[in-house]
C-alpha cells in the first residue's frame, strides 16, 4: 500500500496534516474520510489499523489531525465541536479538488457525532459508520465534572483528559450544549452503520442503542464484542475496517475493474510500509502479508500460502472437470495442501541441510455416490492437474527489469 503524506487549510486558514492511505496497484474505487476520537490524532491504533485495512480492500482512506492537535496547527483549547465538523468539511474538499469526494465517512467516539453533522454538508457521502460513538453530547461534560464550576466561573479550566492535560474554555461547552443532539437524524438520509462495545467503559452501549433508534433506514448494528473504547487490540481495529469495507459495498457503487495493463498476467506492488502487498490477476485483486511474527500484518495469504492455494484449486477443479466430463456422481472435491522442505526418500546427503527439497503434501477428499475404480481413477487425474506438473519439472524464471 502507498501512504502519503497530505496538508491542506481549514476555514480559519490553519494548515491541517493528514496521511492518505492508497492501495498500491489501483486506482481508489471510492475515498474515505476518518475522523479519530476526542483528542487523539491520526496516529492512534485505531484510524491507522482501519485505514489499512480499508486500503487493502482497494478504498481511498484519508485520516488527518483535527485543529491543534497532532502535527495541525492551532490550538485545541480554541476549538469546539463545531469546529471538528468544519474540518471534515474542508478535508471532504481537499478529497473533491485532488482526487475523488468522499462517499464513505468513518468517525471514532465524537468523530462519529462530528461526522454526523458534517454529512449532511457533504453531497458525496452516500454511507457512514460510527465506532464506539455518543448518541448525545451531554456525556462529554463527564470529563469536566470536577471542573465545570471552575469554567463556568473563570471562563476556561485545565482538565485531564486521557492522561493528558487540556485547556478547556466556556465556549467548548457551550457549542456542545448548542449541538447536544449528536444524531441529528432529521436532516440525514444516508446508509449509516453502528460499530459498538458492549463493554465500553466509555460511551455505554446504550448510545448505540439510541442511535440505531433514531437513524433512518438502511441502517446496520454490529457488536465490537470484547473491543475497548479505543479499540486498541490491533484484530478490533482491523475486523472493524474487514466490517466496514464488506458492509459499505452494499451502498457504494463499485466501477468494473480495469483490465490489468501489463503483459503479464499478475502484477504484485510492495509499498514502502511493511510486506502488505497488493496483487492484480486479470481484474482480480487480493492481498498478500506475512504473519506478525515475521514483521508483517497478516491482512492476507503469505505467498507459500498463495502457491499451495494453487495447487489445491487446480486439483480440485481438474478431478470435478474429469468427473463432470465421465458424467460421474462427483458431489465434492475438497483438497488439503502443506508446504515445506523435507529430504528426498531416496536422500544420499540427508545430514546436509542444503539437500532438502520444497515438498508439498496434499489430502484430498472425494465425495459422491462413486465406487472404488472410479475413486482410484480420480485420485490418478489429481497428478494430472497441470499446477502440480509445473511443480513437479524444472522450469525456468526470466527475470529483466521492468522500465518505470
Amino acid at each position: 500500500m502507498k501512504k502519503l503524506e497530505v496538508s491542506f487549510t481549514n476555514s480559519e486558514s490553519k494548515e491541517l496534516k493528514g496521511v492518505l492511505e492508497l492501495p498500491s496497484n489501483a486506482t481508489p474505487e471510492n475515498f474515505v474520510l476518518f475522523a479519530h476520537c476526542f483528542t487523539c490524532n491520526k496516529n492512534f491504533h485505531a484510524p491507522t489499523n482501519i485505514s489499512k485495512s480499508l486500503a487493502s480492500k482497494g478504498y481511498g482512506v484519508l485520516r488527518f489531525d483535527f485543529t491543534g492537535l497532532g502535527d495541525s496547527e492551532g490550538e485545541f483549547e480554541d476549538t469546539n465541536f463545531s469546529s471538528n465538523v468544519e474540518d471534515l468539511i474542508a478535508a471532504a474538499n481537499f478529497l473533491k479538488e485532488e482526487y475523488t469526494p468522499p462517499t464513505l465517512m468513518i468517525g471514532h467516539s465524537l468523530g462519529g457525532a462530528a461526522t454526523l453533522f458534517a454529512s449532511k454538508e457533504i453531497e458525496s457521502v452516500k454511507a457512514m459508520v460510527t465506532i464506539n460513538s455518543p448518541s448525545n453530547l451531554s456525556h462529554l461534560e463527564k470529563h469536566f465534572e470536577s471542573s465545570l464550576e471552575q469554567i463556568e466561573e473563570d471562563g476556561q479550566a485545565r482538565v485531564n483528559i486521557g492522561g493528558r492535560s487540556f485547556n478547556i474554555k466556556k465556549q467548548f461547552l457551550d457549542n456542545l450544549r448548542d449541538n447536544q443532539d449528536g444524531a441529528a437524524f432529521e436532516e440525514i438520509r444516508k446508509a449509516l452503520l453502528i460499530l459498538h462495545s458492549p463493554q465500553d467503559e466509555i460511551v455505554s452501549i446504550n448510545h448505540a442503542e439510541e442511535l440505531y433508534k433514531s437513524a433512518w433506514h438502511p441502517k446496520s448494528f454490529i457488536s465490537l464484542d470484547g473491543a475497548d473504547h479505543m479499540l486498541s487490540n490491533k484484530v478490533d481495529s482491523e475486523y472493524a475496517g474487514t466490517v466496514i469495507a464488506a458492509w459499505a459495498s452494499r451502498y457504494i457503487s463499485r466501477p468494473e475493474v480495469p483490465e490489468l495493463e501489463t503483459d503479464h498476467e499478475v502484477m504484485a506492488n510492495l509499498g514502502a510500509d511493511g510486506y502488505t502487498t497488493q496483487i492484480t490477476a486479470g481484474k482480480h485483486h487480493l492481498v498478500a502479508d506475512e504473519p506478525e511474527k515475521a514483521g508483517g500484518s497478516d491482512l492476507g495469504p503469505t505467498p507459500y500460502q498463495l502457491l499451495s492455494s494453487g495447487l489445491a484449486a487446480c486439483t480440485s477443479m481438474t478431478i470435478h472437470m474429469y468427473a463432470r466430463r465421465k458424467e460421474w456422481p462427483l458431489d465434492n472435491v475438497e483438497t488439503h495442501v502443506n508446504y515445506s522442505k523435507k529430504h528426498a526418500e531416496d536422500c544420499e546427503n540427508c545430514e546436509d541441510e542444503k539437500a532438502k527439497i520444497d515438498t508439498f503434501e496434499r489430502q484430498i477428499s472425494i465425495q459422491g455416490d462413486l465406487d472404488e475404480k472410479q475413486i482410484e481413477r480420480l485420485m490418478q487425474i489429481a497428478d494430472k492437474c497441470p499446477v502440480h506438473k509445473t511443480l513437479s519439472t524444472k522450469g525456468q524464471i526470466k527475470t529483466r527489469l521492468k522500465d518505470s
